[in-house]
Parts: C-alpha cells; sequence; structure tokens
C-alpha cells in the first residue's frame, strides 16, 4: 500500500513537470510575436521596452529640448544683459536734471537779425542733446506741423505746400496714425518728413524714464512697420522738457525739435483773425527759423499760402530738414 502511494506521487510530480515546461513555451512563442515583456523584479512590474527606432529618437527629442532650454537660457542671458544695459543708461541719464520746464520762444529781445535771444541761448546751452530751438545762421527758415489729431484742415495744407513746392515736417501722434494713415501716406509720397509726437501724447517729464522711452519707441515701431518710415525727430508733447528727457531722447537715436516761432492758433474754437495771423507769422520770419504750426487751425490753413509768398519775398527760402 506505501508503495502504490508512493507511486501515484511520483507521477503527480512527473505531470506538473511536463505541463510546466509546455507552459513555458507557449509563452516564448507569445514573446517571439512582437510582445516583449521582460519578467518581473523584486515584484515591480516594468514598462514594456520600445523598439530600437523609438530608443535612437528619444535621446534625439532629449537632446533638442536641451538645445531649446539652452536656447531659452541664451536668449534669456541676452534679454538680461539688454535689460541691464538699459538699466544703466537710465543709471546715467538719471543724474541730469530732471526739472520740468515748459518751452516758449518769446523774451529775451532779438538780435540784429531778428532772431529771438531766447531760442539762442537756448540752442547753445542744450544743443549738445541734439535739440533743435533755432536752426543755423542762413537764407533758410523751416515749416514743422503738429498733428495731434485731424480737424479736416490737413488736406488743405498739403495742397498748399504742393502747390508751392515747399517740404515741411509733420510731427505725428498715434492717434493721427491710427485714425489717418491715408494722410501720413500722403506727407510720404509728397515728399514731406515725419516726426515723432509721441504715442499717447503724455507729459514727458512726469513720467519715470521707461514709460518715457516706451512712450516714444511704440510709435517709432508702429510707423516703420505700417509705412516703412523711421522717424528721427521728436517733438515733446506740449513743449514739456528737461533736461534729462533731452538726454533719453538722443540716447534713443532722435533729435528734439522745439521751434523758434509759434502763435496761438490750437484752439479750433479760439482761432486768430486771419489778417493778424499772417502779419505775426511774416513779420517774426528770421534766418534759421523754425515755425511750429498746428494742423488742426483753420486760420494756418487759409494763410499758408500767401505767408508762403509774403516771407520769400523777404528773401527768405523754405528749406527741407537734413539736420543729422
Amino acid at each position: 500500500m506505501n508503495y502504490m502511494k508512493q507511486l501515484t506521487a511520483l507521477i503527480l510530480v512527473l505531470a506538473l513537470v511536463i505541463l510546466a515546461g509546455c507552459k513555458s513555451r507557449n509563452e516564448e512563442k507569445e514573446a517571439s510575436g512582437g510582445i516583449s515583456i521582460p519578467p518581473a523584479e523584486s515584484g515591480e512590474v516594468s514598462e514594456p521596452q520600445v523598439s530600437l527606432i523609438g530608443e535612437s529618437s528619444e535621446p534625439e527629442e532629449s537632446s533638442k529640448e536641451e538645445s531649446s532650454k539652452a536656447e531659452e537660457s541664451g536668449e534669456s542671458e541676452s534679454s538680461s544683459e539688454s535689460l541691464a544695459a538699459m538699466s544703466a543708461d537710465f543709471s546715467a541719464l538719471s543724474q541730469l536734471d530732471a526739472t520740468k520746464k515748459g518751452w516758449g520762444w518769446g523774451g529775451g529781445g532779438r538780435d540784429e537779425k531778428n532772431r529771438p535771444m531766447s531760442p539762442l541761448v537756448h540752442q547753445e546751452k542744450l544743443g549738445k542733446y541734439g535739440a533743435h530751438f533755432i536752426l543755423p545762421d542762413s537764407d533758410k527758415v523751416y515749416l514743422t506741423f503738429d498733428e495731434g489729431y485731424e480737424y479736416g484742415y490737413t488736406p488743405m495744407i498739403l495742397d498748399t505746400l504742393k502747390e508751392k513746392g515747399v517740404s515741411a515736417v509733420f510731427f505725428i501722434t498715434g492717434h493721427f496714425v491710427k485714425t489717418h494713415p491715408d494722410l501720413v501716406q500722403r506727407m510720404i509720397d509728397e515728399g514731406h518728413i515725419l516726426g515723432n509726437h509721441s504715442d499717447k501724447h503724455p507729459n514727458y517729464p512726469d513720467l519715470p524714464l521707461a514709460e518715457a522711452a516706451k512712450d516714444l519707441m511704440a510709435l517709432h515701431e508702429k510707423v516703420k512697420k505700417d509705412f516703412g518710415y523711421e522717424m528721427k525727430l521728436f517733438r515733446f508733447p506740449e513743449g514739456s522738457y528737461s533736461e534729462q528727457m533731452l538726454g533719453l531722447v538722443q540716447s534713443l537715436g532722435y533729435q528734439s525739435v522745439f521751434w523758434s516761432f509759434a502763435h496761438n492758433d490750437w484752439d479750433v474754437k479760439n482761432q486768430p483773425l486771419t489778417v493778424e495771423a499772417q502779419e505775426k507769422i511774416v513779420e517774426n520770419a528770421h534766418p534759421g527759423a523754425i515755425y511750429l504750426l498746428h494742423a488742426v487751425s483753420r486760420t494756418n490753413a487759409e494763410v499758408l499760402g500767401e505767408a508762403i509768398d509774403l516771407i520769400r519775398a523777404k528773401g527768405l527760402e523754405f528749406g527741407k530738414w537734413d539736420f543729422e
């Protein structure tokens, strides 16, 4: 009886061994069909292995990511350096006098050539910042127009300038560019010069240096992008400036243009009489004059043609701005 039990147990063990071998061969066949699942070790489940193509592409992707990160890091470093340089510039500019000043051209009398003394004095003092209060002594005078917004008279002014063969500088704002790109393009097409009168017409001495720079360059980039025109002349809104802001404008590649003649022409509801305005414009003509006229003025538009003729009759000619 004991012999029979031992024999039965042996047969059962052999049967289990045979079954285990068959199962192993079946698993090998399944593995050869493309599913590779390596055995788990220490009770952990391994992730499926990827093909060699996948393996070779992963390091490339990793390399690209690292390269991208390196480029981003480089850009970040470059950007940081630019900011540092700008900060350094601002630091240097901060040493300049930030006292807010308003520009008027009168006072101080006139010299023997009818040139007002105040612009001459300021030109001597602040010309080092690329600022122009009056231009060099010559038989030339220069027309400039401020274009904060359009009031319907710019086309008439452009017609007169074209008829008389006169070039002018038009100082435009962001609002004017946005609302009247057709007039901006006409100015360019007819040979006039565009000047930057700020994007939003803020009072620059009241702004931090960074905000003032941002405003000026916003309009610069917009005009460059939309019209392919790079402006180089700047006029402070309301003529409010400081020595510090003059330095900032110069550091941005601009010249600041003031004036040696202006009159009360900006209030559209209180326009000067045409006879009086024409007389004032002509009588104040002088060598190197920088005329500031507002294009919103009905009076300016009406008297411009005859004023040009009368100034020419005095032996003066209208020049095209070509000062670096």
